[in-house]
C-alpha cells in the first residue's frame, strides 16, 4: 500500500475514533459506489450522517478540508445518492467534513468537524 494511502486509512480510523468518542454510531466505513466512495457513514439524533475524511501530514500547503472540492463533492453527491436508494433511507442525512492533521508517529492529532456542509 502505498504511504498516503496508509495514512489516509490512519486518518479515517482517527476520525471513526473521534466520532464514536463523540456520540456517533459508525454503520459504514469505506463504502463503495462503482469507483467513488463515502469514508464513514454515521447516525447521531437519527440522522444519517455522510463524512468525508481529509488527512495531511501537516498543512503548509493549505487545510485538508480545503481538498473537498466542485468534482470532490460531485462524486460524493453521486456515491451519497446511491447509498440513500439502495440502503432505502427516509430518514433526515447530513454531510459533514473530519480534517486530521499529523502522523501515527507524531502522537495527537488536530482534528477538525464542520458539520453540515452544503453539496453544491
Amino acid at each position: 500500500m502505498a504511504v498516503h494511502n496508509e495514512l489516509g486509512t490512519w486518518g479515517e480510523e482517527v476520525a471513526a475514533q473521534y466520532l464514536t468518542k463523540k456520540g456517533y454510531t459508525i454503520v459504514e466505513r469505506d463504502w463503495k459506489s462503482g469507483h467513488r466512495d463515502i469514508d464513514i457513514i454515521a447516525l447521531k439524533d437519527d440522522i444519517v450522517v455522510f463524512v468525508e475524511v481529509k488527512t495531511r501530514r501537516n498543512n503548509y500547503f493549505g487545510e485538508p478540508e480545503d481538498a473537498v472540492d466542485f468534482m470532490k463533492l460531485r462524486n460524493l453527491r453521486t456515491a451519497i445518492n446511491h447509498y440513500i436508494k439502495y440502503k432505502n433511507i427516509g430518514q433526515e442525512i447530513r454531510f459533514d467534513v473530519v480534517s486530521v492533521i499529523g502522523t501515527p508517529e507524531e502522537g495527537t492529532p488536530e482534528i477538525n468537524h464542520f458539520e453540515d456542509i452544503p453539496m453544491y
